[in-house]
């Protein structure tokens, strides 16, 4: 951390004691100690995990090579690649009309931008992200990349590709001849593409179907046997990477990514689906928002006293446990980003206080970047007890996650006997100091 940041990190910084009371006016500040892992390939039996948004190349510049430098390569065990799409046929595939093909797999970079320092030529078969990330893999081979399938805004077609046996085994064997033996498609008139020139960089396949049964994007199709078919789509995906590696001598992971809210796991998830994968993320953030009318913590890991049936991340967790799911195979997600309000008057430090209307942010509507969060003036405050933190800044209040909050979670996932931790997304921690504090959390 920066001199500057470290400043910026000190001011106004209260604790919360165990008596829940805010101590106005003290000064709270954590001198991490060094912790040294040997590796990061899950030798403590703890995954640590981050998802890669692709279309953040473009839109801002955070780049492979930024992810080594920042030290998040080296903590990692599993980066989830943000986001696979599937098209109205439910298949998987690479629209020619996006942005994506130009950046992950046809972008020639510079000597200065590539991971190994040398440029990349006009007629190599792969360029752009995905080359960058081979390289990276060649000095970081511990490092395993899943690709994420769908997401809140190309869940569009799950349902379809779901539907049917026949649709289910077509839809998974384009995936794993896209993504796993890495056929890309000649697209725009540029010479990258081809049968298996991305073969080797993805070992894995995460299903971020958001939300089989309905409660997710409102323009996805859905159909009533939604949560059945997942159920069978996963045993599918199971299936034939199996049979894949068999074939390669290879193993393949298969993961889900989960929601948090009960009505939407009841309505969504079979118990029987967690036989066949390797691991679930669960999604331990976006417990509150810009839809709501009061300022509240969005990845607390406990409710406060009195609010027990409040979203949290603990709430969460054992929700699935309660359900069959093996605590090991669990993952909890915190966020790399935080929710804001405006027009809070300067009384209210707490939560439940009155807002005129979501904030600002530089992510869209009420969301800020942890680097951004952290650069901001204002009072902080950091709750140890239900793993929570805020700033008020002017009559702006935010809640999101540091590296105290991570350390607890961290902490949380021992005690649990969970998997491990993951985060969404890299890019709103560019120096790596979430991933780190995650890194350090976790060993042993």
């Amino acid at each position: 951390m920066s001199a500057q940041r470290q400043s910026a990190a000190r001011r106004g910084r209260v604790i919360i004691g165990v008596v829940t009371a805010v101590v106005l006016g003290a000064v709270f500040f954590t001198a991490f100690t060094t912790v040294t892992r040997m590796s990061a390939d899950g030798a403590d039996g703890k995954e640590r995990m981050a998802y890669f948004a692709d279309w953040n190349t473009a839109n801002r510049g955070y780049t492979i090579k930024d992810f080594e430098e920042s030290g998040a390569a080296a903590r990692l065990t599993r980066m989830l690649w943000a986001f696979g799409d599937v098209n109205k046929d439910g298949r998987c595939h690479i629209s020619p009309d996006a942005d994506q093909p130009w950046e992950i797999y046809q972008r020639r970079y510079k000597a200065e931008d590539s991971v190994d320092g040398e440029a990349d030529t006009y007629e190599q078969p792969l360029a752009g992200s995905l080359n960058q990330l081979r390289k990276l893999q060649k000095d970081h081979p511990e490092l395993d990349v899943s690709i994420s399938l769908g997401g809140w805004n190309l869940s569009k077609h799950m349902s379809t590709a779901a539907r049917t046996e026949e649709s289910r085994e077509e839809f998974v064997s384009s995936c794993i001849d896209l993504w796993i033996r890495g056929d890309l498609p000649e697209l725009n008139d540029e010479p990258q593409g081809g049968e298996g020139v991305a073969a080797g960089i993805f070992d894995g396949i995460d299903l971020d179907w958001e939300w089989p049964g309905g409660s997710g994007h409102p323009d996805n199709v859905e159909h009533p046997d939604d949560k059945r078919n997942f159920t069978l789509l996963v045993q599918e995906f199971r299936r034939q990477l199996d049979e894949l590696g068999r074939e390669t001598g290879e193993e393949y992971a298969l993961s889900v990514s989960m929601a948090n809210a009960p009505e939407i796991i009841e309505a969504s998830y079979e118990p029987e689906i967690f036989e066949h994968i390797d691991f679930a993320t669960v999604q331990g953030y976006d417990f509150t928002g810009p839809w709501s009318e009061t300022t509240d913590h969005h990845s607390q890991l406990y409710p406060p006293s009195g609010h027990e049936d409040d979203p949290s991340g603990d709430r969460a967790v054992q929700q699935y446990i309660e359900y069959g799911v093996p605590p090991e195979k669990l993952v909890l997600g915190f966020p790399g980003f935080g929710r804001g309000w405006a027009g809070v008057e300067p009384q209210n430090f707490g939560r439940f206080a009155p807002a005129a209307s979501p904030a600002e942010g530089d992510y869209g509507e009420a969301t800020d970047s942890y680097a951004d969060l952290e650069s901001k003036e204002g009072q902080r405050f950091f709750d140890p007890i239900h793993a929570a933190y805020w700033l008020y800044d002017g009559d702006e209040w935010w809640t999101y996650d540091t590296p105290e909050v991570v350390e607890i979670k961290g902490d949380y996932v021992r005690r649990e006997g969970l998997g491990g931790l993951m985060m969404w997304n890299l890019d709103m921690d560019p120096e790596g100091e979430l991933v780190e504090a995650m890194d350090r959390s976790l060993a042993d």
